[in-house]
């Protein structure tokens, strides 16, 4: 199928490629010109044949806000856009409707894999009327892992995003306490070699994962994190998580309680965040901070 692909940064630049082994084309735009196939969202539509769909893969907030309205008022009825970004599911509800009363479908879909995802393939959160979602169904295919799982039709509009910022939130709660005990395995003078006992429990224990994987890929590049200054962002979905479980009254002290120590690494150097950082840096190629 044809797909129009927005945003070519880090993951979608990656995503066109990963789509286009499989044997689709892919229209790319992005305000970078030396990323894009075309020069304008405009061209962009007028290069895809009808029905068509445009999956967009721009920051959350004003900048999906205005992508939208611009296909909205290029595309045509029967066409459908796809939202990939880390877009609040609230604001999904508010895009499907302007949307559908042009007769444009609308699907919300939480991405992960990050930087690894040309390679490992894409876990795929999707949300939309069943009939939107068939029409993408070949992207999502293309996307995915390989296996029966790591793609799903998580419900309604907005549910994909959910899904994503609940993925987000259980993510910053693992990599807090695999911080926290490498941390204490640091500070105990009996301990000799911490990053072999993180090495030691890639096999055979409950706590292996893809997360402990990449920590131990970090401390092989670093083995005390010293190049590291203890400082993490949050990128918005663990607010989210905690804000929708007050609203529905679930209790979240673990997620909760990981978003908090983001907050304090921004007012210390603390250790427990150069190994969250290194996690972030591993996985999805987030910035870190040098010490000066």
């Amino acid at each position: 199928m044809e797909l129009g692909l927005v945003g070519l940064g880090k993951m979608g630049g990656n995503m066109r490629e990963r789509i286009r082994r499989a044997g689709h084309t892919v229209v790319g735009y992005d305000r970078n010109p030396d990323l894009a196939d075309v020069h304008s969202l405009k061209e962009l539509v007028d290069r895809l044949s009808g029905p068509r769909v445009v999956w967009v893969m721009v920051p959350a907030g004003a900048a999906t806000q205005s992508t939208i309205d611009e296909l909205a008022e290029l595309l045509e009825p029967g066409d459908i856009v796809v939202d990939g970004g880390n877009s609040r599911w609230t604001d999904d509800e508010k895009h499907a409707e302007e949307l559908a009363a042009k007769g444009i479908g609308f699907v919300d879909c939480g991405v992960s894999g990050g930087v690894w995802g040309l390679e490992n393939g894409y876990a795929l959160m999707y949300g939309g009327d069943a009939e939107h979602v068939a029409k993408v169904q070949p992207v999502f295919d293309a996307l995915k892992p390989e296996g029966d799982f790591g793609s799903v039709h998580a419900g309604k509009v907005g549910a994909g995003h959910f899904a994503k910022m609940v993925h987000n939130g259980i993510e910053y709660a693992m990599m807090q306490a695999y911080a926290e005990g490498w941390e204490l395995l640091e500070k105990v003078d009996s301990v000799t070699d911490v990053r072999e006992i993180f090495r030691s429990w890639q096999e055979g224990t409950v706590i292996r994962s893809w997360l402990l994987d990449l920590a131990v890929n970090a401390l092989d590049e670093d083995e005390h994190l010293d190049k590291l200054r203890g400082f993490a962002q949050d990128s918005g979905e663990g607010r989210w998580t905690v804000e929708a479980a007050i609203d529905n009254a679930v209790p979240l002290p673990a997620i909760t309680a990981s978003l908090f120590a983001r907050f304090a690494s921004r007012q210390e150097d603390s250790p427990q965040m150069k190994m969250v950082a290194a996690l972030r840096n591993q996985f999805g190629g987030h910035a870190v901070e040098q010490k000066k």
